[in-house]
């Protein structure tokens, strides 16, 4: 839904500056005939001339009242107003020596604008209007009456003015106008990728609501048989083997009641904003508890005043990843660096491994895709998509003197629900 949307705001931005071009030419235009009639240059009809910019006039005020209603524009009425313009040109053309008149070749903007902005078939219909309109304007004219040496001296005059309008107006704006579609397509490019990764996103947070749900069955089933073999076994060794078990199945409980709290907490948005730096160092303390075995090394870079953030779980939980994969590469000598700027703070983590290969670079991130000989290749791919949905960013790269350099961004005062 958010395409079309996207279309009608680069419609409408191209339209208002069609009405700022149309401003700027209907003020030269009337700048030029009021020179003409001040100095008596040129006999010309003026009340005509008067009339039919006063009509474009009034297109400029109707177009910049229409543009703040909230009424979407659409192409179609987009390429009415080029039309208008050309009819407005050549009306204008008519009463000032039709096709001997040097501005003739204005005629060569809307088009340029159409084709820039605009799909081919409009493109092609505003060009026959042009055509159609010089092609009139060849055989029938309100000639001007003024003597030769005059009349080419305006003849050159008003054919470099007349080049220097359209070649500025071309430069400036078509070329904006064609950037902001290339903005537009960039976007769109984005919203499909956020499309597909939501859709990998909901499809494996279902299996795993799914697979939570299922395994509360077998893992209270295996809970009281374990419970009954303590009671009918006696055997000092069978009873240490079997508490570890029961100890296993109680982890695994706690673990999925650890799931469904962390969903109801980001669904109530139950964070606290704190110090960046509080948070992360709970999140390795957190961390260190669960790899006892690896060892690492803090620093601080950022000068100032401390970023505060409210990180919901599953961003907490997205580091945490990322330590693990680091931790999976070496356990050993770990480095992690927080650092920030006005716009955002950085957390660096670079392991002594292996590095990333050049051949699967592409690869590592996408879901269900592992270098590891164990895991379902989701890590990495969950933690992206919750650094992205608090509007961060994640990358990985092969750190020249060994290693990966695994580079977590955040803005200040990330949010989970930053970009919902």
């Amino acid at each position: 839904m958010l395409v079309p949307l996207q279309i009608t705001s680069a419609t409408r931005q191209n339209l208002w500056r069609l009405t700022f071009i149309r401003i700027l030419v209907l003020a030269a235009q009337a700048g030029s005939v009021g020179l003409a009639y001040w100095l008596e240059l040129l006999p010309l009809p003026w009340f005509q001339l008067a009339a039919t910019l006063a009509c474009s006039m009034l297109l400029c005020a109707f177009t910049a009242v229409r543009l703040r209603t909230s009424w979407p524009v659409t192409e179609l009425e987009y390429a009415v107003q080029l039309a208008c313009d050309l009819f407005i040109h050549s009306a204008l053309l008519y009463f000032s020596g039709g096709s001997t008149n040097p501005f003739v070749s204005y005629y060569l903007v809307p088009l340029t604008i159409a084709a820039v902005t605009l799909p081919w078939r409009y493109s092609v219909i505003l060009s026959g209007i042009a055509l159609t309109m010089y092609t009139l304007l060849l055989a029938r004219f309100y000639p001007l009456q003024t003597f030769p040496i005059a009349r080419e001296n305006l003849q050159v005059y008003g054919m470099w003015l007349s080049f220097a309008l359209a070649a500025a107006v071309i430069t400036f704006f078509a070329a904006r106008m064609a950037e902001e579609l290339r903005r537009q397509e960039e976007l769109r490019a984005i919203r499909r990728e956020e499309g597909l990764r939501d859709q990998q996103l909901l499809a494996v947070a279902t299996q795993a609501a799914g697979a939570a749900h299922e395994l509360g069955t077998p893992l209270a089933t295996m809970s009281v048989l374990l419970k009954e073999m303590r009671q009918d076994h006696h055997d000092p060794m069978l009873q240490d083997d079997l508490s570890v078990l029961q100890d296993q199945v109680k982890l695994c409980k706690q673990t999925l009641q650890q799931l469904v709290r962390a969903a109801e907490a980001n669904r109530r948005l139950a964070v606290e904003m704190q110090d960046v730096t509080d948070w992360l160092d709970e999140a390795l303390n957190r961390w260190h508890l669960m790899r006892p075995e690896a060892s690492y090394r803090f620093q601080r870079l950022g000068q100032g005043t401390v970023p505060r953030m409210a990180p919901p779980p599953d961003l907490t939980q997205a580091l945490l990843n990322l330590l693990n994969n680091a931790a999976d590469a070496c356990p050993e000598g770990l480095q992690v660096t927080l650092d920030w700027n006005p716009e955002d703070l950085t957390i660096s983590i670079r392991d002594h491994g292996a590095g990333v290969p050049l051949a699967i670079a592409e690869q590592i991130g996408k879901p269900f895709f592992t270098t590891k000989g164990k895991g379902f290749g989701l890590g990495l791919f969950l933690s992206k998509a919750s650094v992205t949905r608090a509007g961060g960013s994640v990358k990985l790269y092969s750190h020249e003197e060994g290693g990966t350099l695994t580079e977590l961004r955040l803005p200040h005062g990330a949010r989970g629900d930053e970009h919902e």
